[in-house]
């Protein structure tokens, strides 16, 4: 940009700022909401309550099925291909 162009625009200056921080807090949210690690994390635990004697089979195929699809979710969003 050039120095009158700068000049011009610098009311709008506060606006870019904004706008530059939203992306990226809506960057971190979908880093965050597509981590597959903390469903797997659950996905174990789930697994250790079952063993444990803590749930049933079927609480246990029911959050299983969820937590799977969860996964089958982020999976497609890192390959491009959102379901």
């Amino acid at each position: 940009m050039g120095l009158l162009t700068q000049l011009a625009t610098l009311p709008l200056a506060p606006v870019r700022g904004v706008a530059w921080v939203m992306e990226r807090v809506v960057e971190a949210a979908e880093n965050e909401y597509y981590d597959p690690a903390p469903v797997e994390r659950e996905l174990a635990a789930l697994e250790r309550a079952l063993v444990a004697g803590d749930i049933d089979e079927e609480t246990f195929d029911r959050r299983e099925d969820e937590l799977l699809d969860r996964l089958d979710e982020i999976r497609a969003h890192a390959q491009g291909t959102d379901t």
